[in-house]
């Protein structure tokens, strides 16, 4: 059975994280019918709880460019002002209290998609501002794939201004995050990444991600892997069928998506923890992130992952070859 308040080292970060991982992208968001107000108290509350120490997990998921709306991008901003209500005048540092890790993302201007060394330093400049404190956890550039490896990587570029970040203490550790897997790999083999998250290419549907698991295993690198619900496809909900990774499905994963189904029917087991289950059992996951702006979707995800933990070994043998034929993410 997974622990869910079991650590384990996050590769070479130096700090340890918990099986799940709390996702903050959808912060921002307004659900229907809903006012201001109220998407602000349903968001707190999961803030505070989790800088309180009272979810099942260690790790909270942020990003420069999350939750954005009219009054600014309200994600760093909760959990700001989470943190600062948690401990005190005196927060100091990137790491809240004991066990707990932030981590959060550089991000490019959206308006223009500057990548730029100086649009990185004044990406952390904004987090830090928003988080309330002096130093990130874990620091990652996000969405490299926006100009591509070269651009980023670039003497006097977005990489070079995130290895100096960590070298003057401003992040304890560094990593790469993104989409397409190739590239990624290319990043994390130059071994100047302590850490690393992937998205929707390592879930129940597509497993394109293998190479590039296996390539930060062999690293030492920390990896969070994101997006296990392939976008809320592998829920099971309504509101997310015909979709997979933000994306209409395609008639070859939704052909194995009803594969899936069945597998599970069959097995009296919830294919949400399916999901799940396939991304908390990698031993080279070390962090899964789940979405959730509202303590009902974080108790749902406890829920998946404690179902998750009873699946039988004869389901996961069905699963082996439910991709085979599928076309990869990256391949639209």
């Amino acid at each position: 059975m997974t622990d869910l308040r079991q650590t384990t080292p996050f590769g070479r970060t130096g700090f340890d994280v918990s099986p799940l991982a709390l996702g903050t992208s959808s912060w921002g968001q307004l659900r229907e019918g809903e006012s201001g107000d109220e998407r602000d108290a349903r968001i707190r509350e999961v803030a505070e709880a989790f800088f309180a120490g009272t979810l099942e997990t260690t790790l909270l998921d942020t990003s420069n460019m999350y939750g954005p709306t009219d009054a600014g991008h309200l994600s760093e901003l909760f959990a700001g002002q989470a943190l600062a209500q948690a401990a005190g005048p005196d927060v100091g540092g990137g790491r809240a209290a004991s066990g707990l890790v932030i981590q959060t993302k550089l991000d490019r201007d959206v308006a223009n998609d500057d990548f730029s060394g100086d649009r990185m330093r004044r990406s952390l400049e904004e987090s830090l501002s928003r988080l309330g404190v002096d130093r990130i956890d874990v620091l990652y550039l996000h969405d490299p794939e926006v100009v591509g490896f070269d651009a980023v990587m670039a003497p006097g570029g977005a990489v070079d201004a995130l290895v100096a970040m960590k070298e003057q203490g401003l992040a304890t550790s560094i990593g790469i995050s993104g989409g397409p897997v190739g590239m990624l790999q290319r990043f994390v083999e130059t071994d100047l990444f302590d850490a690393l998250v992937t998205h929707n290419r390592f879930t129940v549907l597509d497993r394109s991600a293998e190479a590039l698991l296996d390539a930060a295993t062999a690293r030492t690198v920390g990896v969070s892997n994101a997006a296990p619900y392939g976008g809320g496809v592998l829920t099971g909900r309504t509101e997310s069928a015909g979709t997979y990774g933000y994306r209409p499905i395609r008639p070859d994963m939704a052909a194995a998506l009803e594969r899936l189904r069945a597998i599970c029917d069959h097995h009296g087991v919830a294919m949400s923890a399916v999901a799940l289950g396939f991304s908390l059992r990698d031993p080279r996951v070390h962090t899964t992130i789940v979405g959730a702006s509202s303590m009902s979707s974080w108790r749902r995800a406890v829920a998946d992952a404690t179902a998750a933990a009873a699946v039988p070994e004869s389901l996961w043998a069905e699963l082996a070859d439910l991709t085979h034929g599928i076309r990869p993410h990256d391949a639209d």
